[in-house]
């Protein structure tokens, strides 16, 4: 079950942001003087008096224009309204109460939401400030003194959050649940994938890029197993973002990929692979998830015995650094190769999550070093001591030498290679991590 969530809503520089980073505990969104900082990844994870629950700086009003200053207001307040259980409207005491902090507040006693006023930047020691005392005008109830540069007031905002939060209840851990996100840019078929999978019209298609926001659960099982499908709105280039309904919808997309075991990246057959295909494939790289590159459409294309083998070079071309993802042409249109899906997830999850002996790994790595020694550097040579895996999904290993400065590059790779050439790991990134003798382990 997904985690409550707390929006923090607000117009340009109340100190939002600055809130966000002081209740995640990690300078997570960029805090600058400037109106429409925030645009990047926004989503934290809290924890307070036992509850956990997402956080998610809203990054103010973002308008192309000073004309849609209030359009864009209302999209990026509604936006907050409809998807949280717990909504903080951050104010300035030092401007007090603004037409747009009233505008904000109306929307928020419409939509009977529980919400919080927070006045920020009560920042000096002594009496409150008289303006403080304004914003009871907004009919929110007791609003909440705050500073979050110092942190006071945060404990009172955490508690009222925790306060009103739902009860969750605590779903155990289930094992052979695979979670799926379905990931790629606008109109590539997702939504389309996913009902073929489910066999129903579970989400809405349409050739009009966009129609999908929010990323959707659907659990399904079958004779393979059971999964939870995350289908996601396409996720376009940051210059072509300028609609906030779609800049939170990219974000869910971000945050779906980092709650998946499983990234099934689609591409457009007729379109081949572009460049926004090969920054959607390096977040689920960097996030070290477990791949299949799944091209999509394959119907609409004109073959011959060679279209396949010739696009299978250019993605392996193109995204060169997912060498290890296996490639599958399916049509989610006429259920082409598409109930072929779920071996293949099953596998590249198994893989994700294999585990290996330290004297299996260490039979490897003697057996590499014996045929490409070490490489040395005036004179001083490389020793690798032993390897050791750290941790799965995915695999990590931790590999001990003499001095990780004489560890190129290149000779990780080949060790790489080794592993995957003796143990398999398709489908999976794997994690390296260099330690030198005498460093301790983090």
């Amino acid at each position: 079950m997904p985690k409550p969530l707390v929006a923090i809503v607000g117009r340009p520089n109340v100190g939002k942001s600055t809130l966000f980073n002081k209740l995640t505990g990690r300078r997570t969104a960029i805090v600058e003087d400037t109106p429409g900082v925030t645009r990047d990844r926004i989503y934290g994870a809290c924890d307070w008096n036992g509850k956990e629950f997402e956080l998610i700086d809203t990054g103010g009003i973002e308008p192309s224009t000073d004309s849609e200053m209030l359009l864009f207001m209302r999209r990026q307040a509604e936006i907050a309204i409809e998807t949280a259980d717990v909504i903080i409207l951050v104010t300035d005491v030092r401007t007090g109460v603004t037409a747009a902090d009233e505008e904000i507040a109306d929307m928020l006693k419409k939509s009977h939401k529980c919400a919080v006023v927070a006045v920020n930047k009560c920042d000096s020691i002594g009496p409150t400030d008289p303006t403080f005392f304004e914003f009871y005008s907004l009919g929110l109830g007791d609003p909440i003194e705050l500073s979050a540069v110092h942190g006071t007031g945060t404990g009172d905002l955490l508690d009222f959050c925790a306060a009103h939060l739902p009860e969750t209840e605590e779903e155990p851990e289930e094992e052979d649940l695979i979670r799926v996100a379905i990931v790629g840019k606008p109109n590539v078929g997702k939504s389309s994938l996913l009902n073929r999978i489910l066999g129903e019209e579970r989400v809405i298609v349409s050739d009009e890029a966009g129609t999908t926001r929010d990323a959707i659960d659907s659990y399904f099982e079958n004779e393979y197993g059971r999964y939870c499908f995350i289908d996601t709105a396409g996720m376009r280039r940051k210059s072509r973002v300028d609609d906030a309904i779609e800049h939170y919808s990219n974000l869910r997309s971000i945050n779906a990929i980092d709650r998946c075991d499983v990234c099934l990246i689609l591409i457009d057959a007729a379109e081949g692979v572009t460049e926004q295909d090969t920054k959607i494939a390096g977040l689920a790289h960097e996030a070290g998830k477990a791949c299949i590159i799944v091209v999509n459409k394959w119907d609409s294309v004109e073959k011959d015995d060679k279209t396949m083998l010739r696009f299978t070079e250019d993605v392996r071309r193109d995204l060169a650094y997912m060498s290890y993802a296996p490639i599958m042409f399916i049509s989610a249109l006429t259920g082409q190769r598409v109930d072929k899906l779920f071996e293949r997830i099953n596998f590249v999850a198994e893989q994700s999550a294999m585990r290996i002996t330290t004297g299996l790994l260490n039979n490897v790595l003697a057996d590499a070093t014996a045929r490409v020694q070490p490489p040395s550097d005036k004179g001083r040579r490389l020793k690798i001591y032993y390897m050791t895996q750290a941790g799965t999904k995915p695999p990590h290993f931790v590999i001990f030498c003499n001095d990780a400065k004489l560890f190129h590059f290149s000779y990780q790779r080949y060790l790489e290679n080794q592993i995957r050439a003796t143990f398999g790991m398709e489908g999976t990134p794997i994690r390296i991590t260099i330690r030198q003798r005498g460093e301790k382990e983090m």
